[in-house]
């Protein structure tokens, strides 16, 4: 299988501290009961940070479980010799139901049909199931309790089945206004009432709702760790109410690989969009949207030596350009996400630029830049 190959032979890479995300682990531990557990969300490479280093810093940390987004993400984690539970919070495929049972793959059901005719003859291994809860998220979910007892009967029915746990996810956790967070909490509480049995996991905390709603904390027992851990807020509006300062672990560094004076009127990049005023020197950066760095940071900042130079004209696939206020030596570094002298950018910043979330700016990031982890 071919993957996007990784350029250690270019000057461009992601830094990442890992005791930055062990220390938004303890902060997060120190907010929880002592029997809530926490589970570390490493789906989408861990939103970018590198899958399996950041899995083993939260197990170092604390962490008794992980969550995944696809069955391939937990087979990745089990042949690197992780042992904890692992859970696909989205959909898999009826005929890999064996082998997620094989690999002891908690695996998260929805609807009843997935439950019919499956082919689990695997030596006595159970599939360890996590049932979902539509409360109002209006994705993946059971949406009445009738739907949900006919599932838990059904697994209390074949004894190949096992219910490990049940959840929901709220739409909204990261506002201030909590009305439509209290309805879903109240749909969920209602949609538990037609359990016979509770089961290991009961789960409805995202980053934002571990963070901010107490009683999230109090009444279940796991915690599904994500962006807090990388220490990115789960939104702008929330960060001045935050139990703790997060402590981001993601930088994006590059270098400068050429310097030119422009002249009046000299033109830069694709489409000829930007045209220089006066005589003003430029630098050529090797990054561009084949790594994450899309068109539309444009007209956004970078900063070199502590100072915000903007990207001027349009972002290349493999290279951008930018303004620089005076002559600076090729191989001078240039930061894209963290800091430079007492400046900083943080992914927050580029996704408050971009229209988008922070969550977007470090999952676009892709393979093709090198993750290196001296923390």
């Amino acid at each position: 299988m071919f993957h996007m190959v990784t350029g250690w032979h270019r000057p461009t890479w992601i830094e990442v501290d890992l005791n930055a995300i062990k220390a938004n682990i303890k902060n997060e531990q120190k907010l929880l009961p002592k029997n809530v557990e926490i589970f570390a969300v490493v789906k989408a490479n861990a939103y970018g940070h590198g899958m399996i280093p950041v899995a083993d810093a939260a197990k170092q940390a604390g962490a008794t479980g992980f969550c995944v987004a696809i069955l391939d993400e937990a087979l990745a984690l089990r042949s690197e010799g992780f042992t904890e539970p692992i859970l696909v919070l989205g959909a898999i495929l009826k005929q890999d139901a064996k082998l997620a049972a094989s690999k002891n793959i908690s695996v998260t059901v929805f609807h009843k049909d997935f439950l019919e005719d499956l082919d689990l003859h695997t030596d006595g291994a159970k599939l360890n199931i996590h049932l979902k809860v539509d409360t109002g998220m209006g994705r993946l979910g059971f949406r009445t309790k009738e739907e949900l007892h006919l599932a838990t009967k059904k697994i209390e029915q074949d004894e190949r089945l096992h219910l490990e746990g049940i959840y929901t996810h709220f739409a909204t956790a990261d506002e201030k206004n909590t009305t439509y967070f209290d309805s879903q909490w109240d749909k969920f509480e209602h949609m538990l009432t037609s359990l016979n049995e509770r089961p290991r996991y009961i789960h409805c905390a995202n980053s934002a709702t571990s963070l901010l709603h107490a009683k999230a904390q109090k009444e279940f027992n796991m915690v599904r760790f994500g962006i807090g851990m990388y220490g990115l807020p789960p939104s702008e509006d929330i960060v001045d109410i935050l139990p703790f300062k997060l402590q981001p672990a993601l930088s994006l560094f590059s270098k400068i690989v050429q310097v030119k004076e422009l002249q009046p009127k000299d033109h830069v990049s694709y489409g000829a969009t930007y045209e220089a005023k006066e005589n003003e020197w430029v630098g050529t950066v090797p990054i561009g949207y084949a790594d994450g760095i899309i068109r539309h940071y444009s007209g956004f900042h970078v900063l070199v030596d502590g100072k915000p130079c903007e990207i001027i004209g349009r972002v290349c696939m493999d290279q951008l350009v930018i303004r620089l206020p005076k002559h600076y030596p090729v191989g001078t570094k240039v930061t894209i996400i963290g800091k430079s002298g007492d400046a900083s950018i943080s992914a927050t910043d580029v996704a408050h630029y971009l229209d988008t979330i922070n969550y977007e700016v470090t999952c676009l990031l892709s393979e093709r830049i090198p993750r290196t982890y001296p923390f």
